[in-house]
């Protein structure tokens, strides 16, 4: 072309092209509009006159624009494209007013066309490639969007063979496709043989590490588009992918609110998903807890939080110490809080019941509460009411023997030393001192960390050994004992024995308060006397 250039366009402030409005102003209203405008303001009627154009907020930068100017100048035929450039192209048409209202086979239709008549065509990774591309422009790509993840998800189903049903006839889209390329046939490779479907471990399908690269946008609108988002998600696959999802990109919560607020929807999504499939089985317990963390992480709502956290506590015997241990948001490593409502939700849902299994199953979530007591005494933001708290969520009728309580509460005073007298008294109360074997009763009366007081009165209420089984200690054969009166009548004289060294101690005490009012001398002499007789011993 020997005309010189007479339009100067610069994208988003960065590049700068000169073109022909003669060619370029044929094929875009937009532009066409912007220079008779520009023409007018500053009064150049000369038609050799240069009219510059600002272009802000263009999708694509000078990248889209070059091929738009390519199209132009190439008389309305598309160059040579991937299936990756087709949304750029199609957003850039629709920014620049590239209809058919404008001139006849103009971008916009084309781009609708190569999409329409090769979509059936491209490969898993084409289409993959096309909804990443939508991605940075999905204002200006909403229908081509929707349209490229409709194909995305139908590939899941179709096992990653290439749907025949998307196209009318294979030779109209053979040949749509190679005119619209300009003779360069679109890609009409099959998903390749890796891609097939296949459960991986951890019922992940062959395609969750493929799309899990989309933005939470992106995602959002597919669950939409499917149908499946929020309360409507009834899909079970799609649920488990959500959940794989919502691991992987947990960290744009952090990151980024808008992300943040999205993986959110997502989350209460993934929710409606599992609490649909849960009542039927598709997850164990330990999936559920492993989903209650992966949504916990993301963020969620109370509503789904609750529906979550009751499908878990209904199937709490069935958990084990690890499922337990989740990490706590602060004040303390664990989160006890989630604990006690899971353990509230199961206590109630058992006593629903009702079945003759209920007192079996009890036991069971005694036996896990109480290692998970052992588990948490050491941590230093552990909260005496808190310790208790979880201690007693359960009926006394969970446990046969307290042992395993009462070794809880051994690590706890052990790893909070600066208790007082009378908050180790307290944390006795969770003990049933009739419930207590033999052995740990004498633990008890021996351990420096216990009130005398809850010594004698655990000594006081010791039932026989036999009695008393201990389900925590592995099974061993029946001893019989022939001298168990001799035993029982040792223990009742121990126990006097006691009783009496307390009041004795007791009496002291009193004795050394009252020389505490007496002259500094006479209190001098009172102390002397009462150095001989020495302070009585605490067995």
């Amino acid at each position: 072309m020997d005309e010189a250039c007479d339009l100067k366009v610069r994208v988003n402030g960065r590049h700068t092209l000169l073109l022909h409005q003669s060619v370029v102003c044929a094929f875009s209203g937009r532009l066409r509009a912007m220079a008779a405008r520009e023409k007018k303001a500053k009064g150049r009627g000369r038609k050799e006159a240069l009219v510059s154009i600002e272009l802000d907020g263009f999708p694509g930068g000078g990248e889209g624009f070059e091929l738009v100017a390519r199209f132009c100048y190439g008389d309305g035929r598309l160059p040579p494209l991937r299936p990756a450039d087709v949304p750029l192209l199609h957003c850039a048409a629709a920014f620049l007013e590239m209809t058919e209202e404008v001139r006849a086979g103009n971008l916009l239709a084309q781009a609708e066309a190569f999409v329409d008549d090769g979509l059936c065509y491209w490969t898993w990774a084409d289409v993959l490639a096309a909804v990443k591309s939508c991605e940075s422009f999905a204002a200006y790509a909403s229908g081509l969007q929707e349209k490229l993840l409709s194909a995305l998800f139908s590939r899941t189903d179709a096992g990653g063979e290439t749907p025949k049903s998307n196209c009318s006839s294979s030779s109209t889209c053979s040949s749509s496709s190679q005119e619209t390329v300009g003779g360069r046939p679109s890609s009409a490779a099959k998903t390749p043989e890796s891609v097939k479907p296949s459960c991986l471990s951890g019922g992940r399908e062959w395609w969750f590490d493929d799309v899990a690269s989309l933005s939470p946008p992106t995602l959002e609108k597919a669950m939409k588009v499917l149908g499946c988002h929020g309360a409507d998600n009834k899909n079970l696959t799609l649920t488990r992918f959500l959940l794989h999802y919502l691991r992987c990109t947990a960290t744009l919560r952090k990151a980024n609110d808008s992300g943040g607020s999205i993986l959110a929807g997502l989350a209460d999504t993934a929710v409606h998903g599992v609490a649909l499939a849960g009542g039927g089985g598709a997850f164990s317990c330990r999936g559920l807890f492993s989903a209650l963390r992966t949504v916990s992480a993301a963020g969620l709502s109370r509503e789904c939080r609750r529906k979550l956290e009751t499908l878990v506590g209904r199937m709490l015997d069935q958990a084990t110490l690890d499922d337990l241990l989740v990490s706590g948001d602060g004040g303390g490593v664990y989160d006890v809080s989630l604990v006690m409502r899971l353990v509230r939700v199961f206590v109630s849902s058992v006593e629903e019941a009702g079945s003759p299994s209920s007192s079996q199953r009890m036991r069971k979530a005694g036996r896990l509460v109480d290692k998970y007591l052992a588990e948490i005494s050491p941590d230093q933001g552990l909260r005496v009411s808190r310790f208790l708290a979880v201690a007693e969520s359960l009926p006394d009728s969970a446990r046969d023997c307290y042992d395993g309580v009462y070794r809880a509460l051994d690590i706890y005073l052990e790893s909070h030393a600066e208790l007082t007298v009378e908050e180790r008294a307290t944390l006795c109360r969770c003990l049933n001192y009739e419930k207590l074997t033999l052995e740990a009763c004498k633990d008890l009366a021996r351990n420096r960390l216990i009130p005398p007081r809850i010594a004698v009165q655990a000594l006081s209420l010791q039932r026989p050994p036999d009695a008393l089984k201990n389900p925590l200690s592995s099974p061993t054969p029946k001893r019989v004992v022939p001298d168990d009166e001799k035993e029982k009548e040792v223990l009742r004289l121990n126990l006097r024995r006691m009783q009496g060294r307390v009041a004795e101690l007791e009496m002291v005490c009193k004795e050394m308060r009252g020389q505490m009012k007496l002259s500094p001398r006479a209190a001098a002499k009172g102390n002397k006397a009462l150095a001989g007789r020495g302070l009585p011993w605490m067995c």
